[in-house]
């Protein structure tokens, strides 16, 4: 652990010592009405940076909040790097927060604030992503991140004809889901003896910097891509753009894609048809639930054995679904809601 983290630490500690009390207390209005009695809830959620993605699971959290009539601490960090967020984070437990959803920075790196938080009482429950196991969060609720980029990868080759070359577009190597998509899709891969990975790219944090990236390397396989992957919500956006250009100048070589998650600008590609794919997440329920499971644990509940992660689904999304997929996310996570407590709760 560096001397900046171990700084931020110390000064969490300390602080905490005046301030652990110092927030006011909210009563469940909303829809639990198993908790009778009056609960001081502390909750907080902190995302890593700014990013699409948690702008909607952070719709989840501003339910839970009408829901529940419990208001959460929200704050969105300045960039990817763990020692920002174990700095904020521990400034917001010094301020008494006492449940946090996280979306961990480093998967190995975040352990270590989780540890020193878990410690002195506090609840962690991640969001979107997983720390490294063993961990002290309780739950990790989101995508499991592997696992659909192979089903998207399945599709894609089933898009193909089961032959071709792939182009595999990954968005930033520091966040863990990315690394846990690429091994998905090298997996997928192996299995099929006719299709190959013919490059991949990566390092896009931006629209525009994933349009150059995607155009040149488009135009540098243009005779011999049959389809292309993108496993970040970027540069799905960015194929979707691209492809519309490329479909728009009537060339011949057909080209098949497949993304993740649901921007409008790749939900109306796929209506046009220029977009084949693209996996819908459960980002509002990563919110949603994620800050449920931390009320239910302030009520009394804790983990059950083995009961870690909470899978939020996902959905492939194509021409057929484009209109009703919404509705299929949401029956997952009523679906959930309704079965936290038999399946991934017990009273204390």
């Amino acid at each position: 652990m560096g001397k900046t983290k171990k700084n931020a630490l110390v000064s969490l500690m300390v602080l905490s010592l005046v301030g652990t009390l110092a927030a006011g207390c909210s009563t469940s209005k909303g829809g639990d009405q198993t908790a009778s009695k009056e609960t001081d809830y502390k909750l907080g959620w902190y995302a890593s940076a700014p990013h699409p993605y948690f702008e909607e699971v952070k719709k989840g959290v501003e339910a839970f909040e009408k829901d529940y009539g419990i208001t959460v601490e929200k704050q969105i960090g300045p960039d990817w790097n763990q020692t920002s967020e174990t700095d904020n984070v521990g400034a917001l437990a010094a301020k008494g927060i006492k449940y946090f959803s996280i979306y961990p920075s480093d998967g190995s790196g975040a352990n270590g604030l989780y540890e020193e938080l878990t410690n002195r009482g506090v609840k962690i429950v991640n969001f979107g992503a997983s720390t490294v196991q063993p961990t002290t969060a309780s739950f990790f609720v989101g995508t499991d991140a592997k696992k659909a980029a192979m089903v998207a990868t399945e599709k894609l080759i089933e898009l193909m004809g089961d032959k071709g070359n792939i182009i595999n577009i990954l968005e930033v190597l520091e966040d863990s889901n990315t690394i846990l998509r690429k091994q998905g899709v090298e997996e997928v891969v192996k299995k099929h003896p006719n299709v190959t990975i013919i490059q991949e790219i990566s390092g896009m944090k931006s629209t525009e910097e994933a349009v150059q990236k995607i155009d040149s390397v488009i135009a540098a396989n243009i005779d011999k891509v049959d389809g292309i992957i993108a496993t970040g919500f970027t540069p799905t956006v960015a194929i979707a753009q691209v492809m519309g250009d490329y479909k728009s100048k009537d060339n011949k070589r057909t080209i098949h894609s497949i993304g993740i998650d649901t921007d409008p600008i790749v939900v109306k590609a796929i209506k046009d048809g220029t977009v084949d794919a693209t996996i819908a997440q459960n980002s509002f329920g990563a919110g949603y639930l994620s800050m449920l499971l931390l009320k239910k644990m302030a009520d009394g509940w804790a983990p059950k054995q083995d009961s870690y992660a909470v899978d939020g689904g996902i959905v492939v999304v194509t021409k057929d679904n484009v209109d009703t997929f919404q509705d299929d996310i949401m029956k997952v996570t009523n679906d959930l809601k309704a079965n936290l407590e038999t399946k991934y709760l017990e009273k204390k």
